[in-house]
């Protein structure tokens, strides 16, 4: 019988297992509480070693910690710190051409004594490499030798036989998540530096884009200042974005939105047959057509509307309406 099926047995169908997750997340974040409270100068250390560094920074570990190294590279390399990952095994059998005299090397191993990491010690030393590092111990071989040490340390696995690398590789990524926001903060990295590594999809769009090219132009619910408000509604309606353009021509002169409605229907129950100019919002907020659209974004979270006014940038033609800019469906990513 196979430990599947033998767990499969033993377990009754009706038993929860609420209290074991949530017994589990909270022993994992006491543990990054511990990891915080190790933290010394040696953090200042490796974060001016790698600002200092004229190559890349390779990380390399074995097992869960290569898993883990392989997500914090990851996360270098998207914010302003060319990093990649090197297999320590393969590295000691040929990838050691990979690496540079002027790369940085992170070496990760709990236990400090992982045989892949420290067979590969000597040569990186050869090379004249610089070598951050990530232990749970600094009295082990990896702890003894790097030139700085940021240790994981725990209690224990949260694993319940105290086997399974699940706190300590916790422990390593958050470790490795607070070196990388420490260099963005070092580095200034800016979210328009996040854009260029980022060009692809949603994300991408979002920050590099300016809003003449997000926008909606086409069938915008446009109407002049003298039409009823009960004319504001069928436009408003048909447009489907809960508001009216009210302009001069294409100048424009407020918004009418469903806001307004609803608090001109409490002060005026006569108001569907009355000129719309009475009701309409007459400084609405707008934005440029020539504006990055994450700064739009910014304007309407900070208004809390869903759909901007977009004016033409061109000199002289600024409170003209050329579009109107929906919030992105998919901007709770």
């Amino acid at each position: 019988m196979s430990i599947a099926q033998r767990n499969l047995n033993k377990n009754d169908d009706t038993a929860s297992f609420i209290p074991v997750a949530i017994e589990s997340l909270m022993i994992q974040s006491k543990a990054l509480v511990t990891v915080a409270n190790y933290i010394g100068a040696e953090l200042d250390d490796a974060v001016k070693l790698i600002l200092s560094c004229k190559g890349r920074v390779i990380i390399t570990g074995m097992g869960k910690s290569g898993i883990v190294g392989k997500k914090i590279a990851a996360t270098f390399a998207s914010t302003g710190t060319p990093s990649f990952y090197v297999h320590p095994g393969e590295a000691i059998h040929g990838d050691l051409g990979m690496i540079t005299a002027d790369d940085l090397v992170v070496l990760i191993s709990y236990s400090g004594e992982t045989e892949e990491i420290v067979k590969l010690m000597p040569s990186l030393k050869y090379f004249g490499n610089r070598i951050i590092g990530i232990v749970g111990a600094s009295d082990t071989t990896l702890g003894r030798q790097a030139e700085v040490v940021l240790r994981a340390d725990i209690e224990r696995e949260v694993c319940p036989n105290n086997l399974a690398p699940t706190t300590s590789a916790l422990a390593i990524m958050a470790l490795g998540d607070a070196l990388a926001v420490c260099l963005i903060k070092a580095r200034d990295f800016k979210p328009s530096d996040f854009a260029q590594f980022h060009p692809g999809g949603m994300l991408g769009r979002r920050l590099l884009s300016r809003v003449g090219e997000a926008m909606i132009t086409e069938n915008l619910p446009l109407i002049s200042s003298s039409e009823t408000v009960r004319e504001a509604i069928f436009c408003m309606t048909s447009g489907r974005l809960g508001l009216a353009i009210i302009v001069d021509g294409r100048k424009l002169l407020g918004i009418l939105t469903d806001g307004d409605l609803r608090r001109a229907l409490i002060m005026d129950p006569t108001m569907m047959d009355k000129p719309v100019k009475k009701f309409m919002t007459p400084v609405p907020v707008t934005i440029s057509a020539n504006a990055m659209v994450s700064d739009a974004e910014i304007l309407m979270r900070k208004y809390k509307i869903r759909a901007l006014v977009v004016t033409d940038a061109r000199e002289g033609y600024e409170d003209e309406v050329c579009g109107l800019l929906e919030i992105f469906a998919d901007n709770k990513q």
